[in-house]
């Protein structure tokens, strides 16, 4: 069974009010390779180990588990820069909305996540005011190029 990641990504102009009210992952994450992605990423006290296919707004994902040992050893061995950022999740109708708010290597940059069910539903989206421009099909918002910078 195939694993599908269908996402649309925006820069955010202005963060929404009471983003602090909204619970949060504080998430560590680096690059194994880029092409194709291999990604090793702590999400609070939660270790993976995640395969990206190609593509910008469609793409196959596979999550597998880590050990926190298993973590830090292959910490050492990333290619390019750890990325750390605080991630919010902030409810907007059936949808969740992840915040990204950067502390490294791009301290400040603020990207808004939105993962939907099928290719048409990310099509049909209408973004909340807050969202600026969309960013989905501009791979240097990737993360994986940011790691790079």
């Amino acid at each position: 069974m195939k694993n599908y990641e269908i996402e649309r990504k925006y820069l955010v102009r202005v963060l929404p009010e009471r983003l602090d009210s909204y619970p949060f992952h504080d998430i560590e994450q680096g690059y194994l390779c880029t092409e194709p992605v291999v990604r090793i990423r702590r999400q609070d006290d939660e270790y993976y180990l995640t395969y990206k296919s190609k593509g910008l707004m469609v793409r196959e994902e596979y999550n597998l588990p880590l050990t926190k040992e298993a973590y830090f050893h292959l910490r050492g061995k990333i290619d390019g820069l750890l990325i750390s950022k605080r991630r919010y999740l902030i409810p907007f109708g059936t949808f969740t909305i992840e915040l990204d708010r950067f502390s490294s290597p791009k301290e400040g940059l603020l990207l808004a996540e939105v993962e939907f069910a099928s290719k048409e539903e990310a099509l049909s989206f209408h973004a909340p005011d807050w969202f600026g421009e969309d960013v989905t099909n501009s791979p240097q918002y990737h993360n994986s190029s940011l790691s790079k910078l």
